[in-house]
């Protein structure tokens, strides 16, 4: 049990610059990791293991991408009792990322804005981070790494940004996310599109599997898809996915949808909208994909998870394994260990 209740925390980050308070909040964990001061913010880890896409998870609540952009608190992140942590998205050259102010909560929907963009310190200082942590792998915690292309690069030259970006991270990584779903990268989620999908895939697939063979060593790979698609582009993007032998699939990034924000301070901002909002939309993808790719196959649900019984609908609607990120900014620490315990009970 951490040693500082969040409800006491929560109003002082609140009454900050979004972006602020969480730079400060990361900056401090980065600092304090790894250190006796762990003890503010670290909790016992559920144990309810699981075996998904050839690894052995721990437990089956993971952190999701860009929370720790830059891999810097992963010891200190895992402290909070994740099975699973995964920090990105990074691009090849270090960006920083969209004009500020480029997040904004809402919180009469438990809910957030960003429109980020990638911002990241890039591939190098991201791998040297990785390397640097210790305690949380060794306490047989897992460890993704998500990778994206730079925002200068032309989308018809995206499939060499994350060729860059596998060749850097597959050495550190338990499994390997290709983000192709944020809204805040020009055209990013063309990439979800048949072709476009299919001729990436196949270039990534290509390329891991002759890394595996160096290495001697799998490393599964998942694609990160956005909660803004209709059944058809589902079934497109399941096909394509099979087609190319890739190991799992992440549903879903944020939305661009306002419909369920509709009237609220900041509902109009551009970007990604993420939290309890994208529940619902969140959950019917997962469902759509597990009905078009069998009872098998690898799917991480993630999107408004801010409860136990949120993290159960999870799986309820087909997805294996969850992950959090703004329920997290909500709810506090505490958030990892109800939902570890409520799928625990469930099994």
């Amino acid at each position: 049990m951490s040693l500082v209740p969040y409800a006491l925390a929560r109003p002082f980050l609140f009454g900050m610059d979004p972006e602020h308070a969480h730079e400060l909040t990361l900056g401090a964990i980065a600092r304090l990791q790894n250190t006796p001061a762990q003890c503010l913010w670290a909790q016992a880890r559920i144990s309810d293991p699981v075996t998904v896409a050839g690894l052995k998870f721990p437990n089956r609540i993971g952190l999701a991408a860009g929370l720790d952009k830059n891999g810097r608190c992963i010891d200190g992140l895992g402290a909070m009792g994740f099975g699973f942590i995964e920090v990105g998205t990074v691009t090849p050259k270090g960006q920083p990322g969209n004009d500020k102010p480029r997040m904004f909560r809402l919180p009469e929907a438990d809910a957030l804005i960003n429109r980020l963009g990638f911002n990241n310190e890039g591939l190098a200082s991201f791998i040297a981070n990785v390397q640097r942590a210790h305690s949380f792998r060794k306490a047989g915690g897992l460890l993704g790494l998500n990778i994206g292309k730079n925002a200068v690069t032309p989308i018809e030259n995206a499939v060499d940004d994350y060729l860059l970006g596998l060749d850097g991270v597959f050495a550190h990584a338990d499994y390997i996310t290709v983000n192709i779903s944020s809204p805040n990268t020009k055209n990013l989620r063309a990439l979800q599109s048949d072709e476009a999908l299919d001729a990436l895939l196949a270039a990534l697939q290509e390329r891991k599997l002759k890394l595996e063979a160096e290495a001697r060593r799998r490393v599964p790979m998942f694609v990160k898809i956005a909660p803004d698609l209709d059944e058809a582009q589902v079934s497109v993007i399941a096909r394509t996915l099979q087609h190319n032998g890739i190991d799992g699939v992440i549903a879903t990034n944020t939305t661009i949808s306002r419909e369920a924000v509709k009237g609220l301070a900041h509902a109009e901002e551009t970007g990604g909208l993420s939290g309890r909002p994208v529940f619902e939309a969140s959950n019917r993808i997962i469902s759509l994909l597990r009905a078009e790719l069998g009872s098998a196959y690898p799917i991480i649900g993630v999107g408004g998870v801010l409860s136990g019984e949120d993290a159960r609908a999870k799986l309820k609607a087909g997805a294996d394994l969850v992950q959090i990120y703004t329920g997290l900014i909500y709810k506090g620490a505490g958030l990892v260990s109800d939902c570890a315990r409520a799928l625990a009970a469930k099994r």
